[in-house]
């Protein structure tokens, strides 16, 4: 095994070790010492790899983002099920219930999406474009709902629509303020998101 076949080895250790961690302990558990350790090396090792520890969490939660993708492929569009506005408004509910439904069954890495700081520097352009990605899933029932949007305008429109939703998820599952049980929390969701799809729907 050359040199770079071992770097390739160590990268991909340590990133099954961080994903383990954020999976079962969440990403205030991370640390570098139990990293390495877990992956048997030095502490300086692991940035010969990775730049710094954001790099790698952030690796580390864009296999969230694809995770994220399989569990919800399929969920918004369904051509054939309803036409028109229906259809449309139908799609946003199957996301937003498909969004609770991944956020309640891998609780920890979905907190580490929004948890992680980047104290200052910006978000790399390949997470951001991961991100962009998934927010299609959003505008492609939106340009059935309001057509004479423009392309920035519906993207806008997207993530308003995922900041509501992301906000009744956020509080239905935090145990410290007002947690809802699974079903509770869904009625309410798919309540809202239907009210607000057919809202814009009136509203061109």
């Amino acid at each position: 095994m050359d040199a770079n076949d071992r770097r390739t080895l160590l990268r991909q250790t340590l990133i099954g070790a961080a994903e383990q961690v954020i999976a079962t302990q969440g990403l205030a558990a991370l640390k570098t010492r139990d990293l390495a350790r877990a992956a048997g090396c030095a502490v300086g090792a692991i940035y010969n790899v990775f730049p710094d520890l954001d790099t790698l969490i952030l690796t580390v939660n864009l296999r969230t983002l694809v995770l994220f993708d399989a569990a919800i492929a399929g969920s918004g569009e369904a051509p054939g099920r309803l036409p028109g506005t229906e259809g449309a408004v139908a799609g946003l509910v199957r996301l937003a219930l498909a969004y609770l439904a991944f956020a309640w069954e891998h609780r920890l890495r979905w907190q580490a999406l929004f948890d992680h700081r980047m104290h200052g520097r910006e978000v790399p352009d390949w997470y951001r474009a991961e991100q962009g990605r998934l927010f299609s899933y959003i505008e492609a029932p939106l340009a059935r709902l309001c057509p004479g949007l423009t392309g920035e305008e519906r993207t806008v429109r997207a993530q308003s629509l995922f900041s509501c939703t992301h906000g009744l998820v956020s509080i239905g599952l935090d145990e410290r303020l007002m947690p809802m049980p699974r079903a509770t929390l869904a009625r309410e969701i798919e309540h809202l998101v239907r009210a607000m799809g057919q809202g814009l729907a009136a509203g061109g």
